[in-house]
């Protein structure tokens, strides 16, 4: 199918990572996304697979949905790494130069949703923390109070140098920390389980009013919202191998886990509220804590890749002024946002992003021979955007008429199928 091009196809505007800048490896990359994969943020969306699945159920459809999304997260690294090029640059070399905006914005917006949804869950973390250790309630000035300090400390962050919070920060101290944590909750809601017996847990029925296929659906979510943020992160990696690695075996794992840990949690706490359950739990105060704070590296991810994505639409300010103003508005965001809104919001962007990465990874080799050749990129791919469109309206019309079988992998499965037949038969024709 021919592109529509603007007066002469133009050279695309590199931005590639030197050489010298490639710093990161397989460790450095695990280290990243298994940090970027854990958070308070992911066990809460865990804990919504319950009651609708039972136990059984529920651990299949995280172990289904976390390996799939870890996959298809791992392979758009590959190109990432392999192009040297950020996710706008990927998404411009896919879709076109003028059009590729439509889904920078898109972006955009979700990065600033996302920022708001982390801040807002350490404010609510911060206020739980302060109930328990303080006895305070948490009136209008403790909710303001903890959501500026947050946002303080995330603005700070941005002032810093992401290769040097990776490599100094996350994978000598924060990691660590992390995992001590996780491995503590863990060991203190399996021990109840253990008392409580595992047999009448598991054999727990569902409520039914979520399939199978839902509940992968929510679970491959986690892994899709990180989609347009992983080749920024991903270009500054060695080697390509290092980088698929990396990313696949952090995030499968954190994803499990978390995912895993928010159905334990729920399962043995009748209040059904999962930070409460985190506070009741042993030394879970410190563990809850260190959690929180471990999910300001989630936040400035989305920070740092809104600011390196913003680039492709205004010129003229640094990365660091444009990530900074990016911050503000996300703080103003997450003073009056509802965690509720959670849920709704991570399938919205599942029906965005699922299609559009599978019709990138369906123009692997195009992007990637456009990205190394500097060819030229037309305003417009017209096959690319026509097998996004048609994704979009298969997650949806998937969701209304055959919801028992799920949403993202319909979505996934025809977007990549279509735009690969396309790119055959261009391929043919010219």
């Amino acid at each position: 199918m021919a592109d529509i091009h603007a007066p002469a196809a133009q050279a695309f505007s590199s931005s590639s990572i030197s050489q010298a800048n490639r710093v990161f490896g397989f460790r450095d990359q695990m280290a990243l996304w298994f940090s970027l994969g854990v958070g308070l943020l992911v066990m809460q969306v865990g804990a919504y697979l319950m009651p609708g699945l039972s136990p059984g159920l529920a651990a299949l459809a995280i172990v289904v949905g976390s390996v799939l999304g870890a996959l298809i997260l791992a392979t758009t690294a590959r190109l990432g790494q392999q192009t040297g090029q950020s996710s706008a640059g990927i998404i411009e070399l896919g879709f076109g130069s003028a059009f590729g905006k439509v889904p920078i914005i898109l972006n955009i917006i979700q990065l600033l949703g996302w920022t708001a949804f982390e801040i807002a869950v350490m404010r609510d973390g911060t206020l739980a923390v302060m109930k328990q250790w303080l006895g305070l309630e948490g009136s209008a000035l403790a909710i303001f109070f903890a959501t500026a300090l947050w946002g303080g400390f995330l603005l700070l962050l941005m002032l810093g140098k992401m290769t040097s919070l990776v490599r100094q920060f996350l994978s000598r101290i924060g990691l660590p920390l992390v995992i001590i944590s996780l491995l503590w909750l863990t060991y203190v809601f399996v021990s109840e389980s253990n008392a409580k017996g595992w047999g009448t847990l598991l054999s727990t029925t569902g409520t039914g009013k979520m399939g199978f296929w839902s509940g992968v659906d929510l679970v491959i979510a986690m892994p899709i919202s990180w989609l347009p943020l992983v080749a920024d992160y991903a270009r500054y990696g060695r080697t390509a191998k290092g980088s698929f690695g990396g990313t696949f075996v952090g995030y499968v794992f954190a994803n499990i886990w978390c995912y895993a840990l928010g159905v334990l949690i729920i399962i043995n706490q009748p209040s059904g509220d999962l930070v409460t359950g985190l506070l009741l739990a042993q030394f879970g105060l410190i563990a809850l804590s260190l959690i929180i704070i471990d999910e300001l590296d989630n936040a400035y991810g989305d920070l740092h890749s809104g600011s390196v994505s913003s680039e492709r639409l205004i010129s003229g300010l640094s990365l660091t002024t444009r990530g900074l103003v990016l911050g503000v508005v996300s703080i103003a965001i997450a003073s009056s946002i509802d965690m509720r809104a959670i849920e709704p919001f991570i399938l919205y962007l599942s029906s965005v992003f699922v299609p559009l990465f599978g019709v990138i990874l369906a123009n692997y080799q195009s992007i990637k021979r456009r990205a190394l050749t500097n060819d030229g990129v037309s305003a417009l791919h017209v096959g690319p955007v026509l097998s996004w469109f048609v994704g979009i309206a298969v997650y949806y019309g998937a969701k209304l008429y055959y919801p028992d079988f799920g949403s993202a992998l319909p979505s996934l499965i025809i977007s990549f199928v279509l735009a690969k037949i396309l790119v055959i038969l261009s391929d043919e024709r010219s």
